[in-house]
């Protein structure tokens, strides 16, 4: 008689969930099955690279955070993928010298902008213990990082108290401004986070985040690229488009008639059993799952697995590209431009700039001379984003400019864009967010939580824990959250814990 093979189910072609496979794949190909379900037409999950008037752009995941260490760029590099014929977002890395323009047209100069700015970078690198708490200034122990840059900005600007007021600039006084300032930084530190607003953000993890030495870079072949090499070595059939998974039966108590003991149910009304599921959705997707009134987990997940769930953050950041007008001068170059604005509860903001908008921080080329500029969101704004028109878009970021730049390449020209491209990760069920962060109440141990595989093992005897159901994902990693590194550490831990349990040799 012929054992039949143990099945392996990865839920979500992302890259933790083809890591998985392309793992399982290459250690175990004759001694398991594989499945990959994906809810989508596509695979990739938070990374897709698309192009945009013949730039190739990135959607989804865009940097790589550090390549000393990194797997992505090793895949990269061996790919091939870092070189690249046509033009792609960032290819010269970020730009530098900004120009910083003030709500009513006011371009700031570097020497008011530059002590805020040095400011800002302090108290978040004493956050992140890159700085000494005498150098910082300031004293730890706050609850979130929010509240702790806001501790760091009033005691900064007591002190410039005792310095000569300078001219209030348009409609702006100093500290209205440099206030002002400190807030843009705020809103591009949320797009970092996915934080809706830094005061849900735990200030204890910060220092416990770990990014990789080295450079920081963008795929010149397309971050896309990556994902395809992780698939390349799957057989034909094991990766299936179009299979949204409703519902994951499994047994607690483990099976006992000798059968698989993991049911998934598609959204088409099919099944298909498995003996060990690794679930990749997003921390958005196991949120809605695992909410009252939904079923995701049959039956539902044990307390300990849905509190973490619940108090980890999730948040939504969506890009907006734009092309310029083609009556737009290029002698010059749209700047990188950074954006101040007036507080909401101010009377002194324009109603021609809408809200939505308020709470970004930069607007810039995809790279040096480019006629496509760049602009993130985050948060509610970037929700709002999603459900607005593209005239309504292009309008909005059009009299925007103008008020900031009233003098800048063809003022008079009403619509200075005429093209847009933008992400809606917010309402996408596939995933219901981007990307995720330890909120205040939360901890790293909740991610610890989220990883552990189910049923959880009791320690009553020395058998080891069945695996029907294990998790990996960005948001199931405490040190590399957030990252698509920290996607593909999870999808590998997961596959080399099954090839673990089966005593395969596991080729780190």
């Amino acid at each position: 008689m012929v054992s039949k093979k143990p099945r392996v189910v990865i839920i979500g072609a992302g890259m933790a969930g083809l890591t998985a496979a392309n793992k399982l794949h290459t250690a175990a190909a004759n001694k398991m099955e594989l499945a990959v379900v994906e809810g989508g037409t596509r695979i990739g999950g938070r990374i897709s690279t698309s192009e945009f008037s013949g730039d190739r752009i990135e959607q989804g995941a865009t940097w790589i955070h550090g390549i000393e260490g990194s797997p992505v760029y090793k895949i990269a590099a061996q790919t091939n993928l870092l070189v690249s014929d046509q033009p792609w977002e960032c290819m010269d890395g970020t730009l530098e010298d900004p120009v910083t323009a003030a709500e009513g047209g006011h371009v700031l100069a570097p020497a008011f902008v530059d002590p805020i700015s040095r400011l800002f970078k302090n108290l978040m690198d004493f956050i992140q213990c890159k700085l000494d708490a005498q150098a910082a200034g300031h004293c730890a122990g706050e609850l979130s990082v929010g509240s702790f840059l806001r501790r760091g900005l009033a005691a900064y600007l007591e002190l410039e108290k005792e310095k000569k007021a300078a001219a209030a600039v348009g409609s702006w006084s100093k500290r209205s401004l440099q206030q002002a300032v400190f807030a843009m930084h705020e809103s591009t530190q949320r797009t970092y986070t996915s934080a809706d607003d830094l005061c849900t953000l735990d200030y204890n993890a910060e220092k416990d985040y770990v990014l990789f030495p080295g450079e920081e870079i963008t795929i010149a072949g397309g971050y896309s690229g990556v994902i395809d090499h992780l698939a390349s070595v799957l057989p034909t059939g094991v990766i299936q488009l179009g299979r949204k998974v409703e519902r994951i039966e499994w047994a607690p108590a483990g099976g006992d008639d000798g059968g698989r003991p993991v049911t998934l149910h598609f959204s088409d009304g099919t099944t298909m059993s498995a003996d060990h599921v690794i679930v990749t959705v997003s921390l958005g997707v196991l949120k809605v799952g695992t909410s009252e009134g939904s079923s995701l987990f049959d039956p539902p997940l044990p307390n300990c697995k849905t509190g973490a769930i619940s108090r980890l953050g999730f948040g939504v950041v969506n890009k907006v590209f734009l092309r310029l007008n083609p009556d737009y001068r290029q002698d010059e170059g749209f700047p990188f431009l950074q954006m101040v604005f007036h507080p909401s509860d101010s009377d002194l903001r324009n109603p021609k700039i809408p809200q939505w908008i308020r709470r970004t921080a930069f607007l810039c080329p995809i790279y040096s001379n480019s006629r496509v500029v760049l602009s993130w969101f985050t948060g509610q704004e970037a929700l709002e984003l999603e459900k607005l028109t593209d005239d309504e878009i292009i309008g909005g970021f059009s009299r925007t400019v103008s008020n900031l730049l009233p003098s800048q390449n063809h003022s008079e020209i009403s619509q200075k864009f005429d093209k847009l491209l933008r992400t809606q990760w917010g309402s996408n069920p596939l995933f219901w967010g981007s990307y995720s962060y330890v909120a205040v109440g939360s901890s790293l141990d909740d991610m610890d939580t989220l990883a552990e595989p189910l049923p959880k093992y009791s320690g009553v005897d020395s058998a080891p824990p069945p695996l029907q159901i294990l998790f990996a994902g960005e948001a199931t990693h405490k040190t590399h959250y957030s990252t698509t590194h920290g996607a593909y550490f999870s999808g590998l831990r997961e596959a080399n814990r099954l090839l673990k349990h089966y005593n395969c040799i596991i080729n780190y």
